[in-house]
């Protein structure tokens, strides 16, 4: 753990985890942080929980919606959220010295929101709208279905839910998701930036009282499909293949972020020299680790030309099976500076430390995240290896094509 870094960690009464790196720039992000998502959805519900993030800002007892987004960005805020597999989250970064304002607009936010009903079914027009872009977005739509080729429905089924789920879910559905989720002993209120602990811990204590539900986690089942589709109006292929991550052993997660890294993350790495480099095959090459408690993935992503598409994926598999067979350590000590770096780097911003520390509240306790560089200093070039041999049997693959 890094020696200099003031971090404050406590469970309170109340249920509510309460967490601080405390810094001293006159900025601060923070977050209220509800731990429901997509796993918790059955298919006949897939996107609810996508669906309250949006409702959250579309008034409470108090404000309307004009007035939260304003009182924030007038003070230099900016508002936002997302939702995930295991988190609906709700953050601002804001000059220090206006976080009580925030705070305030914020708990009141996910403690009493109206769920107008007018507003509800103006809302599901925009989501909508939101699947469309997504969908007419061919970058975007590969990403999103490959997770439908990695696990069995409903886990697999996208977060923003079905054009079938997003008509059907009622005012009554929202209402009974939200009393089930938003409870005290679901909430991680987490704040990086020039604040006191004591202040936070006691902004939680006044303003959340004990509740717990739960709503049961789906099981997730994984899977490998492979498909390529066809689609008229669209000048460029545009194609992912991912592999599962082993939870069983941690050490393999970190793991996979080194290979991940090693494979497609800068312009260094693998990937983008054999194919985009050498061979002038794509422009964009890139890559994405989605490591989480419940489940964990890497993927590669690719946009190239019809004709291609065949010569990237099995330049894919190459590279894999090269690292799987032939990984020097002077090439894994190599990769493991630049993660390091990496992580380090992403330290500096308050939001982007903010969703480090999120994240691995969710897996476990947030303080693990300063073990960062030691847990990857540790993985051995065996370690990489066997992700790489465990992909190499078991990917799923999709190829947007133009027709």
């Amino acid at each position: 753990m890094l020696k200099s870094v003031k971090f404050y960690r406590k469970v309170l009464k109340n249920g509510v985890t309460v967490i601080l790196e405390k810094r001293d720039l006159p900025v601060v992000s923070f977050t209220f942080a509800v731990k429901s998502g997509g796993l918790f959805e059955s298919a006949e519900e897939k996107g609810i929980s996508h669906f309250i993030e949006h409702m959250m800002y579309k008034g409470t007892k108090k404000r309307t919606r004009m007035e939260i987004v304003s009182e924030i960005e007038r003070n230099g805020g900016d508002l936002n959220g997302f939702t995930s597999e295991n988190v609906t989250a709700f953050y601002c970064k804001i000059p220090s010295k206006h976080f009580d304002l925030a705070l305030n607009i914020l708990e009141e936010m996910i403690q009493n929101p109206l769920f107008d009903p007018e507003e509800i079914e103006k809302e599901r027009k925009i989501i909508f709208e939101e699947m469309k872009m997504r969908k007419d977005t061919p970058r975007v739509y590969v990403l999103d279905k490959i997770h439908q080729f990695l696990y069995e429905s409903p886990v697999g089924l996208n977060l923003i839910g079905t054009e079938k789920t997003m008509n059907s879910i009622t005012r009554s559905q929202i209402l009974s998701r939200f009393n089930d989720s938003y409870t005290s002993d679901n909430l991680i209120f987490l704040v990086v930036g020039n604040t006191s602990f004591d202040k936070v811990v006691r902004f939680a204590e006044k303003h959340f009282t004990k509740s717990k539900k739960k709503v049961k986690k789906i099981k997730i089942v994984e899977k490998n499909y492979s498909k390529i589709e066809y689609r008229k109006g669209i000048d460029q292929a545009n194609l992912v293949l991912a592999y599962h991550v082993p939870l069983a052993n941690s050490k393999l997660s970190y793991a996979a972020y080194l290979l991940n890294s090693l494979l497609c993350e800068g312009q260094s790495s693998r990937l983008f020299n054999e194919i985009r480099e050498k061979r002038n095959l794509a422009y964009v090459v890139s890559g994405q680790a989605n490591i989480n408690l419940e489940f964990a993935y890497n993927m590669i992503y690719v946009g190239t030309t019809k004709e291609n598409v065949s010569v990237v994926k099995s330049l894919i598999l190459e590279e894999i099976k090269k690292v799987a067979n032939t990984l020097s350590i002077e090439d894994l000590e190599h990769v493991k500076e630049q993660v390091i770096g990496t992580y380090q780097i992403s330290m500096e911003d308050s939001q982007s430390q903010m969703t480090n520390l999120l994240t691995y509240e969710l897996n476990g306790n947030a303080k693990d995240f300063y073990d960062f560089e030691k847990n990857i200093r540790a993985v051995k070039l065996n370690d990489i290896k066997k992700i790489a041999s465990l992909a190499l049997k078991k990917y799923s693959f999709l190829a947007l094509v133009p027709k």
